[in-house]
């Protein structure tokens, strides 16, 4: 057999552990390292700095990180590639070789491009479509060291190299999904050893302090071996994938710009300590269009946390309420949240553990009525309103506030290009083969669990669970680790049984895809998030605990499962 394509992580976000790119390089061998620094947010974020410095747009951060190891990476023959060009790839892939050039290292600098639909819609401040593995493949078959891109999916990073070294075709489906899903396992970096797991307290101390970055050794049938460095923290089992799998997912069916990957196909097995084999993967022709986010400002928000102590909590929060809703009533902001958080206890031996929080969140689509109104009203009560009054922080003038869309553009329109270190430029055309996206039908549930004792208890004593974002919509993986609890899972967590436990998601349209393979619910909630992670419309804005809120939610659980 072709002896396995070794590919590790050392970002899953723009700010992740800066040492990772050495850690990775110094702590076993790999083929390939990829980084992913790109998220909704960080593109708004990015077209910010761009507004200000149009030679801006890219993640600075793993310019200091290459100072510091790109050396390493050219004497141990570790190819990189990162999506850390953001707005500006070609920007990057020049500050690269210049890097390069004053530090004696002879790296081929390679870019992908043709992301940036920005020009075509008038008003975003980002507009960018995910691009697929090919461009990258490309700029590694022609000999590149590092790669640098602008927005592709997460999962390219992992395609595009795997690709360039296995010689894999477009329609070689089955291959390209097995490589999606390895993708996906790594993209978010330790969240695949360990980091944001549901059943950390069963681990030893101190073994999630500092979990090491993930690898996955893949071959040329698709099929990879998750795994980490020897004697890195945090650990990988089928619970750190499975949980991963779930993350920022929605069907059966996960659509990208190369391929669709059934999730409902995927086998996991254990091979030994912190190594999970994924294999079984089936693959489809990609669908006919790519999915582009576009960023937008929004207006400008602002807000002020009142601190409500002792006696008379939800008093003194109606009288603040009144006297506020009255100070701003001649030019009121165009949306206004009041969020009452009983966070006091009665007879508490602290002021803090005394005290509750009255969060106030305006929005509008001009300063002013955010800014100088709202906080001349706020400080104008500290001496007129309820016993104890002071704040958190004072408000400040409003700060602009973004908005993200997804839109989808035919393949076809976008011209995906791989630049390579000599200057060519080597277009990659759009996929031959294209299938609409469908639900897959879902699957006949397990036979349910015999009738028997059950107890109120929480429902994270026996399922794990991953939520995540994407757009205004949130996902909340959840999963069984046995097959009796699956069953059980399986005919008790219904979208109305979760609509009952997340309130929140009641007038919401819920969906829930089944995937018995995995042992795994996943409920898609839409229009939770409001117009996304960056209007901050929510307290857990890319609703990152929805899924822990869940599992601290009571059911009447049978005995035997507990």
């Amino acid at each position: 057999m072709t002896a396995a394509l070794r590919i590790g992580n050392a970002s899953g976000f723009y700010g992740d552990r800066f040492d990772a790119l050495r850690e990775m390089l110094t702590g076993g061998e790999l083929d390939v390292l990829t980084g992913d620094y790109l998220a909704e947010l960080t593109m708004l974020i990015l077209a910010r700095d761009r507004l200000k410095d149009p030679s801006a747009g890219y993640a600075r951060t793993f310019l200091r990180q290459l100072e510091e190891c790109l050396g390493l990476a050219h004497e141990r023959g570790v190819r990189i590639v990162a999506n850390a060009g953001g707005l500006n790839p070609a920007g990057l892939a020049d500050a690269v070789r210049e890097l390069a050039g004053r530090l004696g290292i002879p790296a081929r600098v390679a870019h992908v491009e043709g992301d940036d639909l920005t020009a075509r819609h008038p008003g975003s401040l980002a507009a960018h479509a995910y691009l697929g593995g090919f461009g990258i493949a490309a700029c590694l078959r022609g000999g590149a060291d590092v790669v640098v891109t602008g927005r592709v999916t997460d999962a390219a990073l992992v395609t595009g190299p795997t690709a360039a070294h296995f010689g894999w075709a477009p329609t070689d489906y089955d291959r390209l999904a097995g490589a999606v899903v390895a993708g996906h396992v790594l993209e978010c970096g330790t969240q695949a050893t360990g980091g944001n797991y549901a059943f950390f307290g069963e681990r030893p101390p101190g073994d999630l302090l500092r979990p090491g970055f993930p690898l996955a050794e893949l071959r040329e049938d698709g099929s990879s071996v998750i795994t980490k460095h020897p004697g890195t923290g945090g650990f990988v089992d089928a619970g750190t994938v499975t949980a991963q799998l779930l993350y920022e997912t929605g069907g059966a069916r996960y659509a990208g710009p190369d391929v669709t990957a059934r999730l409902d196909t995927v086998r996991l097995t254990r091979e030994g300590p912190d190594r999970v084999r994924i294999d079984g993967v089936r693959g489809e022709a990609p669908p006919p269009t790519l999915k582009a986010g576009l960023n937008r400002l929004g207006g400008f928000r602002n807000e002020v946390v009142f601190v409500l102590t002792g006696l008379g909590i939800e008093a003194k929060a109606d009288l603040v309420r009144e006297q506020m809703t009255a100070a701003l009533a001649t030019s009121p902001p165009a949306e206004t949240r009041w969020e009452l958080v009983r966070t006091d206890r009665p007879d508490a031996d602290t002021e803090e553990t005394a005290s509750a929080l009255l969060r106030l969140v305006v929005r509008d689509p001009g300063q002013e009525a955010v800014g100088r109104a709202l906080s001349g009203a706020a400080i104008e009560l500290a001496l007129a309103s309820y016993p104890g009054f002071h704040v958190l922080a004072p408000p400040g003038k409003g700060a602009p506030y973004g908005v993200f869309e997804d839109v989808y553009v035919p393949h076809g329109s976008v011209d995906h290009v791989a630049v390579l270190h000599d200057g060519r430029r080597i277009p990659v055309g759009p996929p031959h083969d294209t299938v609409v996206l469908a639900d897959v039908p879902e699957p006949e549930p397990p036979e349910p669990l015999a009738p028997g004792p059950v107890r109120g208890a929480p429902l994270g004593l026996i399922a794990g669970a991953r939520s995540g974002d994407k757009g205004g919509n949130a996902n909340v993986g959840v999963w069984a680790r046995g097959d009796d609890a699956w069953r059980w899972l399986a005919h008790e967590l219904t979208v109305e049984r979760f609509r009952e436990l997340i309130p929140e998601a009641a007038g919401l349209p819920v969906t829930r895809h089944v995937l018995p393979r995995l042992r795994a619910l996943n409920f898609v909630v839409e229009g939770i998030l409001g117009e996304g992670v960056a209007a901050q419309a929510r307290f857990d804005p890319q609703a990152k605990a929805l899924g822990e809120w869940l599992r601290s939610r009571r059911l009447d659980i049978p005995e035997a499962l507990l």
